[in-house]
């Protein structure tokens, strides 16, 4: 069992008090909790101050059966001890250093119904009041710790051994002073230092566990939020990025940079989008852009296919950057189709009845993470470059592919004569239009 040192904590004192900002009267009514304080530590404060109430409760009560008993009793030991309890407590209150406080009280629960015993004669005329001590290493494992409490016990232990060693050896066997007590007073006195010890133990026993309880009970509410965050977050983060690419960003720091020999990248653009919003407010070109945009990348869940972003009034996807799709290109197309369809039909979605023109390009890419803050998944190449030119140069409500798209796609999809086109930085290009899948009713119209 280590005491503080007593000038460390004294120097310590001033600088407490002025970094708590509550007022006498506040730590007094809240045990000296302090708003910066742990659950631990506020549990802690907390037995503490119970254990000193309860202690203080009890001598007043003892203070009080004294008096009505007789001048036999003296009050002078157990007011001693209730004012050493109550100024202990008050200048705990009044400096804030919980440390001094925790061990001094500890060691006047420890030390004072010892000194009692000693002057009250021995264990039997002061009806066990030793008993007492046993709140020290009890709240010594309340307050303090396990582990920390063995001393508290093993000092308890070697001062009741010490009484017992000192009534022992010090009675005469072959004469007995007959006590001032009488026997059957001795023995309520037994009886009342046994319920109060046990009574008091059990209530701070009970009201350590009640507390323990709110704080995992507190914590597991806090964990359930903090999963209920944290799958938020993944959702939001999974909605920005593909799924690999969210894992890999949330397992590692390191910049993410990936080359893909194959992709098919589609560029989706409104036709006459500035023309169409002059005539609108901002927040009706939001709630166009919204709608069709969300219709969108509903598709793009549906298809099982990558949105990478939109710029402006365009939307870009792209397949073949997972293992989910082999015939990725395919399945662009088949998007590609559906997006136009939808804009062609669904007027509660296209409320303006715009049009789209797309581009599809096939090649390599790279793909990586650009940023730290406010990050996106983008694309580069050359791939990206004409699958967006394309686009530009295209017809409104027409779906237009590069030559690499084409041979891959030929025998499933219906295609119009080949055009050639000039793109800027490409020099003239040969596109081809997509009309449908063979056998669909846009394929047999062809």
């Amino acid at each position: 069992m280590n005491l503080p040192d007593l000038s460390s904590k004294t120097a310590a004192l001033s600088s407490q008090a002025a970094v708590n900002p509550l007022s006498f009267t506040e730590r007094l009514r809240t045990a000296g909790i302090a708003p910066g304080d742990s659950e631990e530590l506020r549990l802690n404060k907390s037995l503490l101050m119970l254990a000193t109430g309860l202690v203080s409760l009890t001598t007043m009560l003892w203070v009080g059966i004294y008096t009505l008993l007789g001048p036999q009793f003296s009050t002078t030991l157990p007011l001693t001890f209730q004012l050493l309890l109550a100024g202990n407590m008050l200048l705990y209150i009044r400096t804030g250093n919980f440390e001094f406080f925790r061990v001094s009280q500890l060691g006047l629960l420890l030390f004072l119904p010892f000194v009692a015993q000693w002057t009250a004669g021995n264990f039997i005329s002061s009806s066990g009041v030793i008993l007492w001590g046993l709140l020290a290493p009890i709240g010594a494992i309340l307050c303090i710790g396990v582990s920390q409490s063995v001393g508290w016990f093993i000092a308890w232990v070697f001062l009741t051994a010490l009484s017992g060693a000192m009534d022992y050896y010090l009675a005469d066997p072959l004469f007995t002073v007959k006590s001032s007590v009488p026997l059957r007073t001795s023995l309520v006195f037994f009886a009342l230092n046994f319920i109060a010890v046990a009574s008091i133990i059990y209530m701070l026993l009970r009201f350590s566990i009640e507390q323990k309880r709110k704080i995992l009970d507190s914590l597991e509410e806090a964990h359930k939020q903090v999963q209920i965050a944290q799958e938020a977050s993944e959702k939001l983060l999974l909605n920005i990025l593909p799924g690999a690419v969210a894992e890999r960003l949330k397992s590692s720091d390191q910049t993410i940079a990936d080359g893909f020999a194959d992709v098919t990248v589609m560029f989706a653009d409104i036709v006459n989008f500035t023309q169409v919003a002059a005539n609108m407010s901002p927040s009706q070109v939001f709630s166009m852009l919204n709608r069709i945009f969300s219709a969108f990348d509903e598709l793009a869940e549906q298809f099982g296919l990558e949105k990478i972003k939109t710029i402006g009034d365009a939307y870009m996807v792209a397949g073949g950057l997972n293992d989910d799709l082999t015939d990725y290109s395919a399945v662009i197309v088949d998007m590609a189709i559906a997006m136009r369809d939808l804009l062609r039909r669904d007027f509660i979605v296209n409320t303006s009845h715009l049009e789209i023109r797309i581009g599809i390009g096939t090649g390599p890419i790279v793909a990586g993470v650009v940023g730290k803050k406010k990050f996106i998944y983008d694309l580069w190449g050359d791939t990206v470059n004409i699958a967006s030119r394309i686009t530009s140069e295209g017809v409104p409500g027409m779906i237009q592919c590069d030559t690499t798209t084409y041979h891959r796609l030929a025998g499933s999809f219906d295609f119009h004569e080949p055009q050639t086109i000039y793109l800027k930085g490409k020099g003239n290009m040969t596109v081809y239009r997509i009309i449908g899948r063979t056998g669909t009713v846009e394929g047999s119209a062809a």
